[in-house]
Parts: structure tokens; sequence; C-alpha cells
């Protein structure tokens, strides 16, 4: 029979798996890490992520597919169940996300202040097209795997591999799904996602320019949306954000 420390800690992965789908770190039909990766990431053992994952098949959230190209994944985006478990989780992690996220502003914004300086012709052509295949990308889970590609051909323009460890590092701590951004509820996804590609306009012209005090600016501003969708997040299971 489980001890009641292995029920707590099934609990919390539960929770944050949960609020993971919530805020769009991982959307419907999209496929989880296997479970030694999730283990990883979240800082448990195999069989605590094993427990949590079945809880979700059983509550319909995740399914579970066998064979060549199976795993786990998304049924569902936010089941009416699972406020009280994004609002425990937000509100637990809340002041470390607060700073986690302003840190991560600010390195987006030095790596596209170093890319506007330092970008090549050839990375002009790549993020032009790296912008033309986010705005051709379907809905939900081809556009959020587009907006972590147009931003990586940015990251990598700026040549600094430091600073683009430091980022990936920062990111992990407020998303499972890192590099991946946050892509927010079902309901509110087609005005975020217009918003992303006004901003990634701005950003990519900023940075093909070489404008690099205009990138740096607009970058840190675009990656806000992150904490943004967050505290709606917040909001919707019934917790106001503390400042």
């Amino acid at each position: 029979m489980p001890d009641r420390a292995t029920e707590t800690r099934v609990d919390e992965v539960e929770d944050r798996l949960v609020t993971a789908v919530a805020v769009g770190e991982y959307l419907p039909a999209s496929r989880l890490p296997p479970e030694r990766e999730l283990a990883v990431l979240l800082g448990v053992g195999r069989v605590t992520v094993r427990a949590a994952l079945a809880r979700l098949v059983d509550r319909g959230l995740l399914e579970t597919r066998r064979g060549r190209g199976g795993g786990t994944f998304v049924r569902s985006q936010w089941p009416d169940s699972s406020s009280d478990a994004v609002g425990r989780t937000l509100l637990a992690r809340w002041a470390g996300i607060r700073d986690t996220t302003d840190a991560i502003a600010l390195l987006h914004g030095a790596l596209a202040t170093a890319a506007a300086e330092r970008i090549t012709d050839e990375e002009r052509t790549a993020l032009g097209t790296r912008l033309e295949d986010f705005r051709a990308a379907a809905s939900g889970l081809e556009k959020q795997q587009a907006d972590a590609v147009l931003h990586r051909a940015i990251i990598d323009a700026a040549r600094n591999p430091v600073l683009a460890a430091a980022l990936a590092d920062l990111e992990s701590q407020v998303s499972i799904a890192a590099p991946a951004h946050l892509w927010g509820s079902a309901d509110g996804m087609t005005e975020m996602e217009e918003r992303a590609l006004r901003e990634h306009e701005g950003l990519v012209d900023a940075v093909r320019d070489g404008r690099a005090v205009d990138a740096g600016v607009l970058a840190r501003r675009h990656v806000g949306i992150d904490l943004e969708l967050l505290e709606r997040a917040m909001l919707r299971a019934g917790q106001v954000p503390t400042a």
C-alpha cells in the first residue's frame, strides 16, 4: 500500500500536469514526453509519473495509444474538474513564476538585441521564412510549434550559447514543455494567436533591419504573453495573482 509521502508526490505531479494542459503547455492531440523524460523534468521517480498519468487517463484528460507512434496524448484542454488543481499549483508557485518570467523576458530581449546586431543575410532570409511558416500554420499545436522555431531562429542569430543556455534553463523552470511557449485556453486561443502574429511581424522586422534597441524592447514585451496567460489561468481557477 503506498505511503502518504508517495501519494502526496503523485498528487503534486497530477496537479502540475493538469496545469500544464490548462495553460496550453500541452495542447489537445499533442504527445507528452516519455515517462523517463517527465520524471527528470518534474524531479520525481518514474513510478510517481506513471501513477499520475494513470489518474489523468482515468479522468479523461489524457489517453494512451499503443504501437508505433504511440504514447500519452492530451484529449481535452481544461475539464471543469481541473480548476482546483490549477489554482493550487499556480498559487503555490506564483512568486517564483513571476520573477522567473521577468528574467526570461529580459534574456529574450538581450538575445533579440544581439541578433539584430549580428544577423547575416542568410539568417534574414531564414527568419522571414520562419515568420511565413507561423502565419500559415494551423491554429493550435501547429502554430505553437512554428512559434518555437521562429524564436529559435532569433536566438541562434544572436550567436551566444551562454545566454541561450541560461534562457533554456529558466524556461524549463516555468514550463514542462519548454522551449514551447504557453498557448492559453481554447476560448482565447484565436485572439492570442492573432496578437502573436502582429508582435512577431514587428519583432522580425526589427531584427532583420538591424534595429537592435527596438528588437530588444519588442522581444521583452512579446514574451510577456506567457505571464498574462498564467494570470488568466489563475483568475479562471478562482485565484487572484499577487503583485
